[in-house]
């Protein structure tokens, strides 16, 4: 497999240090309110990535972090009059509704900074030590950027050119606390009614780039095959992350990275301020969460996405496309009778090929998407002529493959009633009589009970309204 790595700005084969193990970070959210569709991106897109890796046989260990410790959470509780945790839990609680909603599956790891606050200050005390970091006079731990050579390697940033790592901007007081501009935080001395543990520069909590290093040191060890996130992540988080944690380990961090673009509002960059920003939660809640995985699928992972409610539409559309070829695939292979072409065999192992070839260059999942259409052509062409073996062949490579994109996890097969089976042979009786007034009667009938009949070539199909 190639994928295209931020850090050396080309694709590269895909090689993990063990044989068949990838062990793979993820940058997951900070629960302090629901989660956008801009957030949904790197949800899907590498939970993606690991069903595919998974696919080919591999092992994959992949850790999505909860970080519950953070500026924003602060405020939040400040502005509800509740405490930080409390928010944590609350939102937590949600991301892993929409999480589910979204199929993706739970990471084998999914830990939280709060769990890690011993991992954390074990860390900045080896930065202290080495003198990659120093303890400024209020108690806060600045790492020292211009002690780390290869500082800028990710973002391919000079750093005379870079922005403070701070996420807020910095205050007067800040710059006197620190010996360069570019410094920033991995302790930080507690502010009044903030959440603060002891440590050995006084009470404090973690600064947020220090978090992830500590989580992906203890659940993935000290050198990592693969980290991802978002493009908005790059700098200043991804470029410290690598800075204090090879100082601190004194090896490479993480050999791959990945990131993923933007999403936009109708070509504009999604903001409150212009009242264009949903959640998960709001779009789920008009269309399902399966049109948005299906739409954040429709274009290469790094190449900027424009969220419309026409896209959306036609995602769903899409959907129903997919779902019917599967509920027609089902119908084909419960009939009494079969044809006898084989051609299905080759078509669908042709799909999955093409499939796999799209997957092996950078994830490519619209040309992954074009190889499951491709089948669904080939199978409403062929379904009626075709061999049970050739049809099961179809069905298990049409299975597998909208299975790795994560896709049709709402297929449900109704079960028929022995009643309604009845008047469907009645109503084939009255067809076959041309009594076309009790014919339709029936259909009435089914429909009354909740049951559709369709008629085909190959004899009447039912489906649940």
């Amino acid at each position: 497999m190639q994928i295209f790595n931020t850090l050396t700005r080309q694709k590269e084969e895909f090689i993990p240090q063990i044989p068949g193990e990838y062990r793979i970070y993820v940058c997951g959210p900070t629960v302090y309110n629901y989660i956008h569709i801009g957030n949904a991106r790197p949800l899907i897109v590498f939970d993606t990535l690991r069903r595919y890796l998974e696919y080919r046989g591999n092992k994959v260990i992949y850790v999505s972090n909860i970080t519950d410790i953070d500026d924003k959470l602060i405020t939040k509780a400040k502005e509800e009059g509740t405490s930080m945790k409390e928010v944590a839990q609350r939102f937590e609680a949600e991301y892993l509704k929409d999480a589910e909603g979204l199929n993706c599956r739970k990471p084998t790891v999914q830990p939280r900074a709060t769990e890690h606050i011993e991992q954390i200050l074990s860390i900045v005390k080896d930065l202290i030590d080495s003198g990659h970091a120093y303890v400024a006079k209020n108690g806060d731990v600045y790492f020292r950027v211009k002690s780390d050579d290869g500082y800028g390697k990710l973002s391919h940033l000079k750093l005379d050119d870079l922005e403070s790592g701070n996420r807020e901007l910095r205050s007067q007081m800040d710059d006197d606390l620190k010996e360069d501009p570019a410094d920033f935080a991995v302790w930080k001395a507690a502010k009044p009614g903030e959440p603060a543990w002891e440590s050995p520069y006084g009470m404090g909590r973690p600064g947020w780039h220090i978090e992830c290093s500590a989580m992906s040191r203890t659940h993935l060890g000290k050198t990592i095959d693969l980290h991802c996130g978002g493009q908005d992540l790059i700098f200043p988080h991804h470029e410290n992350e690598i800075a204090q944690s090879e100082c601190a380990n004194g090896c490479t961090f993480a050999r791959y990275w990945m990131h993923n673009g933007f999403i936009n509002v109708d070509n504009q960059k999604m903001s409150k301020s212009l009242h264009n920003f949903f959640t998960v939660r709001d779009v789920a809640n008009v269309y399902g969460y399966e049109p948005i995985r299906y739409f954040m699928l429709t274009a290469g992972y790094r190449m900027p996405l424009n969220y419309t409610v026409d896209l959306i539409e036609s995602c769903k559309n899409s959907l129903e496309r997919l779902y019917t070829c599967r509920e027609n695939l089902d119908f084909a292979l419960g009939k009494a009778e079969f044809g006898t072409d084989e051609t299905l065999k080759e078509k669908a192992a042709a799909a999955k090929q093409k499939f796999c070839t799209a997957m092996d260059d950078d994830l490519n999942t619209p040309d992954a998407l074009a190889a499951v259409f491709d089948l669904v052509k080939e199978i409403n062409t062929l379904s009626a002529s075709s061999s049970k073996e050739a049809l099961e062949c179809a069905a298990a490579a049409f299975d597998e493959i909208t299975g790795v994109l994560g896709l049709l996890y709402n297929r449900k097969k109704d079960e028929v009633p022995a009643e309604v089976t009845a008047l469907v042979e009645k109503r084939a009786a009255a067809k076959k009589a041309k009594d076309w007034a009790t014919a339709d009667a029936i259909r009435a009938e089914l429909a009354g009970m909740g049951w559709a009949v369709k008629d085909t070539a190959q004899g009447p199909q039912l489906s649940k309204l």
